[in-house]
């Protein structure tokens, strides 16, 4: 049996040194992108619950408009009600998107200049469904882009 010489060792060590650095870079790698990938997955499942509950108080929103105009039912169509459902859909807003947000702004201020005037003003009502609207097309677009 051949004795190996010491230049054969060193480059036996030299390889499992490239090896072992190769490795160790690859490991970190995998766990940067593992963890990245963690991050963007769980954003976007904030996005996508916040956009749901933003989309089920637009709706509860819009039946309560229609409530108060439609139906003359001040139970079913609080304007403080309203102005609770508004408010908790400007905050939502704030985790959807900046377009969202600005959206939802837009929809508040609506609210505040038209809330008192649902009641028997049917161009009142309208303005206030059409930011609704804007707001519901918004969230979808989000949701859309999503992946």
């Amino acid at each position: 049996m051949k004795k190996p010489t010491l230049e054969k060792i060193q480059e036996k060590i030299v390889t499992y040194q490239i090896i072992v650095m190769m490795s160790f870079v690859f490991g970190v790698l995998g766990f940067i992108y593992n963890n990245w990938r963690y991050e963007h997955n769980e954003n976007n499942n904030n996005i996508r619950v916040a956009s749901f509950q933003m989309i089920q108080e637009l709706a509860s929103l819009e039946q309560n408009v229609y409530a108060n105009h439609y139906d003359n039912d001040m139970h079913k169509g609080s304007p403080r009600d309203g102005w609770v459902k508004v408010g908790l859909i400007n905050d939502l807003a704030l985790f959807i998107d900046t377009t969202c947000k600005i959206s939802s702004d837009d929809l508040k201020e609506t609210w505040t200049k038209e809330w008192s005037h649902i009641h028997t003003n049917k161009k009142s009502t309208d303005r206030v469904v059409k930011e609704i609207e804007n707001v519901k097309a918004c969230t979808r677009s989000v949701l859309k882009e999503l992946y």
